[in-house]
Formats: C-alpha cells, structure tokens, sequence
C-alpha cells in the first residue's frame, strides 16, 4: 500500500477501482472486494475506472494482433497462469479458464461506462455480468450480441443500449480519454485500488483492503 495519484474515491462511502474486464487477476480482485464487502454493515460504492490492456494490440477493425509484441513470454503467460490458479483456490473463484488473450474489452467498456452515465442503479449487475460472462462462462465479451445478452438479464437494462454504445463515437473517444487519465494518474497495472490518497496494487486479500480503507 502506498501513496499513488491514482485518485481518490468521491466520497468516504466509495472505493476507487481502476480494471480491465480481460484481465483475470480484475477479475479475482473484485471476489476479493466482495468477500470484504460483506464484513462490512454498509457496502462500500464502487467508483470503477476502466484500463485499456490491449492498447497495442488492436487493429484498426477492433481485432486483436496475437502477433504484436507485448513484451511478454510464454514464461509469462505461464506464471500469470500459476499465480491465477493459487488465487482461484484461495478466493473459491469460479473460472472457465486462467487467461483469455484473443478477447478485446473495449466494447463491453464502452458500454459499461454508458450503462454508468445512463443507468447508475444497473451498473454493477452490468459489470459483474460482463466478468461472469467472461471468467465463468467463457464468453466473447468483445461480442455485440454477448453484451446484449448480459445487458438483457439485468433489471432495468434494455440489450439497445449496447448499439447505442457502440455506434456512438463522441463516446468511444471518452472512454480512450479515460484510458489516457488513468495512466496519468500513475495506473501502471490493474487492478488498482484506490482510497483517500492511497492505493493497492493487485488481486489483494480483503485483509489487505480492510486496511486500506482503514476499516481495522
């Protein structure tokens, strides 16, 4: 835990989390939240921010480049697959599987984010159904016809949203623009947890953002 610029919550009642729906350790992160969540009397908001992982990746049609360099090995991959299983059998994690390299998010970020602007009350079935689809199901969530599957199941969502996100340029622009403020701030990984100028880094035991939010 230290000092960070990533930002702190807007009021003492929310945590700042900074993710990318791709990655798995964001993914555990949040079970981690949650099993923190319900110590609590009162759940803390989440004031999400999404992170672009794939930037370098994308084409210009939107697919990825598993041939672009992203300075990762299959050692990497294999110690990011190690660490994704320890952590799977330590938060009890349902996972269809550790990594998922071809996926694209930022569709589902896109939508997510005007999900948030629009519909605030569904934003979190929204999101958690955007990772269970993803980490527990396996699916595309780069996929107009997923996140209109995802948007339909949630109360008060209607599936329109997601063309209404997608073909909306002004938008998609924002939410490049939140992926540049984000790195500004001194995000450098995801996912980042960030509470009243501090910040931990990590898919973190609840212990560990207990402390953070001084709830000890």
């Amino acid at each position: 835990m230290s000092n960070t610029d990533a930002g702190a919550p807007d009021s003492p009642d929310s945590i700042t989390v900074y993710s990318d729906y791709v990655c798995p350790f964001c993914y555990l992160g949040r079970q981690s939240l949650e099993a923190y969540q319900e110590t609590r009397e009162e759940p803390l908001a989440i004031d999400w921010h999404p992170f672009d992982l794939r930037a370098g990746q994308r084409g210009p049609d939107g697919e990825i480049d598993d041939s672009a360099d992203t300075g990762k090995d299959e050692a990497y991959y294999e110690q990011a697959r190690e660490n994704v299983r320890r952590l799977q059998d330590e938060y009890d994690a349902e996972m269809a599987q550790e990594l998922r390299t071809d996926v694209d998010s930022l569709p589902a970020q896109i939508v997510s984010v005007h999900v948030r602007e629009t519909a605030p009350d569904s934003w979190l079935a929204f999101d958690e159904g955007v990772f269970a689809a993803l980490w527990q199901e396996g699916r595309d969530i780069g996929d107009r016809e997923v996140l209109a599957d995802i948007a339909g199941d949630v109360d008060g969502l209607d599936p329109a949203v997601v063309d209404e996100a997608l073909d909306d340029d002004d938008l998609r622009d924002r939410v490049t623009d939140l992926f540049t403020a984000a790195r500004e701030r001194g995000v450098s990984g995801v996912p980042t947890f960030a509470y009243d100028g501090h910040a931990a880094r990590g898919a973190v035991p609840p212990e560990q953002i207990r402390r953070l939010v001084g709830d000890v």
